[in-house]
């Protein structure tokens, strides 16, 4: 899986995603630290990267839109360190993994993982 971690998570957690087996690179690496979050989106749905953020306003996008993808990966804690929160993430992305891959809205938070498929707004 390929994880574009945003701007508002540390650059450590492209590493702790590598070592776990993702293709994983920091915003920092590709933009500017202050482009707006449809750039960050535009970009990841371009390239097929998984956005990976502690930003809700990437949900709002995938409800505002109506769009299947990219897939968003958001994760919900206070203590954001991979070291706290690290093993958790990488348990949730592999069981969402299928689910990203088509797109989804992921968020993890400290008592449970919720996965959303896109778009986020169909009708039944």
């Amino acid at each position: 899986m390929k994880l574009l971690v945003d701007m508002n998570m540390s650059p450590r957690w492209a590493v702790v995603l590598a070592e776990a087996g993702h293709e994983a690179i920091h915003w920092s690496q590709l933009g500017l630290a202050y482009a707006p979050d449809h750039e960050i989106m535009a970009f990841a749905a371009a390239n097929e990267y998984v956005v990976f953020t502690n930003d809700l306003d990437f949900g709002e996008i995938l409800a505002e839109t109506n769009s299947t993808g990219p897939s968003v990966v958001q994760v919900r804690v206070g203590n954001l360190r991979p070291e706290a929160i690290g093993l958790k993430v990488i348990a949730a992305l592999k069981q969402s993994a299928g689910t990203l891959d088509t797109g989804a809205l992921v968020s993890i938070d400290p008592k449970k993982t919720r996965i959303r498929v896109l778009p986020l707004n169909r009708r039944l």
